[in-house]
């Protein structure tokens, strides 16, 4: 279950009573759109349905008969979603807003690249930056993923930007490549691998372009800064990173 704090109330009136729930927000928005696929007792706030939340009142057992044919609370809790309206504070929408604006900038950050920079990432604060710049409004009631095309189109005017996935080659040593290789080749997806007759490792890692940093960094504290890396553009086409 998730504490008080965490929920939001959805409500729904029905045949002269009222019915109210105390859920996760993103699970409620994803109840509605038919997407829940997870157990329901992990993000609700009590398994229980109210006549009144904020004070604890219960409807009758008659009136969740008439309307839901049952007095189960797991099953009556997602029709009471679906149905009705999800109620939430100014302090629960602006938390949720910084929730999801955060969300959206670790997105783009991950996944975006400058192409005037030679394709370098850009750094959360730009992108953070280039949103508060472009005037973007977080809606803190849609998933992330369905504002990421919009906050996209308003960022282009302000910095050049675009999402690209990278394909880096990774070169370890000898003596870091046993335990260099499994950490690195988890980083995304590895696209090929090739032990060398001197115990080196060689492997093609893909990933969002805009983790490229971060890789580096992975890299370099696994093998101690002893690995050779490079961007692959292409079969014939390699830059030396």
């Amino acid at each position: 279950m998730i504490s008080l704090d965490e929920a939001v109330t959805a409500r729904l009136e029905s045949h002269g009573a009222r019915f109210e729930v105390l859920v996760d927000p993103d699970a409620a928005l994803e109840i509605k759109r038919g997407e829940f696929d997870e157990d329901l007792e992990d993000y609700i706030a009590a398994e229980d349905v109210f006549e009144d939340a904020s004070s604890g009142d219960r409807p009758a057992e008659d009136d969740l008969e008439k309307v839901f044919d049952t007095t189960d609370p797991l099953e009556i809790i997602p029709e009471v979603i679906k149905e009705g309206e999800i109620q939430i504070t100014a302090d629960q929408r602006r938390e949720m807003q910084e929730q999801k604006r955060k969300q959206l900038i670790t997105t783009i950050a991950r996944n975006a690249i400058n192409p005037q920079m030679d394709d370098a990432p850009h750094p959360p604060e730009r992108i953070e930056n280039a949103l508060e710049e472009a005037g973007f409004t977080v809606d803190p009631m849609e998933p992330v993923s369905e504002q990421v095309d919009d906050a996209l189109d308003d960022l282009r005017p302000v910095i050049p930007i675009r999402f690209e996935e990278v394909s880096i080659a990774v070169q370890i040593p000898p003596e870091h490549a046993g335990s260099a290789q499994a950490k690195i080749r988890q980083y995304g997806d590895l696209e090929s691998e090739e032990w060398q007759p001197d115990g080196s490792w060689i492997g093609v890692i893909t990933f969002p372009a805009g983790l490229q940093n971060d890789f580096y960094d992975v890299v370099n504290e696994n093998t101690s800064g002893k690995a050779e890396t490079q961007v692959v553009k292409d079969k014939d086409d390699l830059k030396t990173r």
